[in-house]
């Protein structure tokens, strides 16, 4: 049994990772396994900032967004030498074993501290639900949620004015953001990866929405990076009867307090990341298929195939 094990945030940060420290914490220390937090990921793993954790100090945590560690990305932790320096200061401090929280580039730095002696388990913490071995990861559904907040409003004053509403969202590796939030909206036009872009073809079927549908407003729901948003909404204004307006949401969907169904993701998460951890079970990840909590190597899971959701496309064009 191990006596310490360490948790750190890494990459950005997302609603929930609150609730997973909260939940590992306290699952280890009803083991009677100490806890040390790092601050702001790899980067102060190497660096030695390091505090122990106890369950006052994960009090009133779990309503919070963001990370009570910080994080940061740390494309040294990449070298060999860096980790070298990283497992030195996690000896002087006794820990043991790290449960480290983040996305795909996170997963990696654990699985190399895993294969040079230090048992770490993954946890997703990320918005874009873009990590292949779980359906959701922590801080998806709230990200989820602003963005259909914010859509509805616009869609008020969207109809108002005759307007096309051009939403552009995070997720440019993965398209569920802009995929389950444009089928939550009714939103007239997905375009992500999996989609394509053809601009063309997207003042086209504006045409047909204004001139055959008659319709007040159409929204259109877009993942970052494809394409300039604010050039998109100009060309619509110019060549559509809709006057174009983009708005991009950026970093606001990653803050708030986390819902419900993230708070509760990350407590069955966290804890089933030091039942791993106590058994002697190193360089896995946890995630949640068909609502169950499952573990399966790093490297199996960095693998597989992200889910394209071709049915929830197929279903976007049927109601469209």
């Amino acid at each position: 049994m191990i006596k310490r094990l360490g948790i750190l945030t890494s990459g950005g940060d997302s609603p929930g990772m609150n609730a997973a420290i909260r939940a590992i914490t306290r699952s280890a220390l009803a083991r009677g396994i100490a806890v040390t937090g790092i601050e702001d990921g790899y980067m102060g793993m190497c660096e030695g900032r390091m505090a122990d954790l106890n369950t006052k100090s994960v009090s009133d945590i779990m309503v919070r967004g963001g990370t009570m560690l910080g994080t940061a990305r740390y494309e040294a932790f990449k070298e060999y030498e860096t980790r070298l320096i990283a497992i030195e200061q996690l000896k002087r401090q006794g820990v043991e074993a790290v449960v480290v929280i983040g996305g795909d580039g996170s997963y990696r730095g654990a699985k190399a501290l895993t294969d040079m002696g230090i048992n770490c388990i993954g946890l997703p913490g990320t918005i874009d639900n873009d990590v292949p071995s779980t359906d959701y990861t922590i801080g998806f559904d709230t990200a989820l949620n602003t963005i259909i907040q914010n859509i509805d409003k616009l869609r008020d004053t969207s109809s108002s004015h005759h307007r096309c509403s051009v939403v552009e969202v995070m997720g440019n590796k993965c398209g569920d953001l802009a995929l389950l939030s444009g089928l939550s909206c009714g939103a007239e036009i997905i375009i992500t990866k999996n989609t394509g872009y053809d601009e063309d073809a997207i003042i086209s079927q504006l045409c047909q929405f204004d001139t055959i549908r008659h319709k007040k407003h159409a929204i259109i729901v877009i993942s970052e990076k494809i394409t300039d948003a604010n050039k998109l909404a100009e060309r619509i204004s110019r060549e559509t009867g809709f006057s174009g307006r983009a708005t991009v949401l950026g970093h606001i969907q990653r803050g708030g307090s986390p819902t419900a169904f993230d708070r509760v993701l990350a407590t069955r998460m966290g804890d089933k990341a030091v039942e791993l951890l106590a058994n002697g079970i190193g360089g896995h990840c946890v995630g949640m298929v068909k609502n169950e909590i499952i573990s399966m190597p790093i490297e199996e899971a960095l693998a597989l195939p992200q889910d394209t959701k071709k049915e929830l496309y197929a279903l976007h064009r049927r109601l469209v």
